[in-house]
């Protein structure tokens, strides 16, 4: 009996999927050019905020407004990856906890910068109907403190990126468009300077 209701259960959320599949228009290549755009936009948003956070010079509630602003670019869950030249071992925090890590880190002064911001992944429908690519960027991180020391390394990210069919209310009338949300930060290498 317990067998047959987790195959009526399978078969069930397999039907799910087809029909969320179905119910998802195909991207076309225009609109696929758009959101593409709206994806490398995001992330030079995000590239803003966390140098924004991430500047000492920067007043704490402007700080915590800009974190508010970056959150909202992610999916709910989202992580992001965190190394350095002198540990082998990569964390992962989420990404709220991040950005407030940034904004407390013990330095007098904090240089972020991101460059050479690119897909890797075209964007592949996934069988639920979203679609899902990687922008990979690197970024440049300057600490310096009180003393003068400084910690310089460069990073290789990798972000997954999420696009995906939803509707809204404009007067009235329900509107379809495609909106794209970032997800997990993973690190792929770390090197000096």
């Amino acid at each position: 009996m317990m067998i047959k209701k987790q195959i009526v259960l399978f078969f069930a959320l397999f039907l799910g999927l087809i029909i969320s599949a179905v119910a998802q228009p195909e991207l076309s290549p225009e609109r696929k050019l758009a959101v593409d755009s709206l994806a490398l936009e995001k992330v030079k948003d995000l590239s803003k905020y966390i140098s924004m956070i991430g500047d000492k010079k920067t007043p704490f509630s402007e700080a915590n407004r800009a974190i508010d602003r970056a959150m909202e670019l992610f999916m709910d869950g989202s992580q992001m990856g965190v190394s350095s030249v002198n540990r082998k071992e990569i964390k992962y925090y989420p990404v709220r906890k991040y950005l407030e890590r940034l904004m407390a880190l013990n330095y007098q002064r904090v240089t972020i910068s991101w460059y050479n911001i690119q897909y890797i992944s075209d964007l592949q429908r996934q069988p639920d109907g979203k679609y899902v690519g990687v922008i990979t960027i690197y970024q440049k991180f300057e600490g310096v403190t009180k003393e003068g020391m400084k910690y310089v390394d460069t990073t290789k990210k990798d972000i997954t990126v999420y696009v995906e069919r939803k509707k809204t209310q404009i007067n009235g009338r329900e509107i379809g468009y495609w909106d794209v949300m970032l997800g997990d930060i993973r690190v792929s290498e770390t090197k000096r300077g």
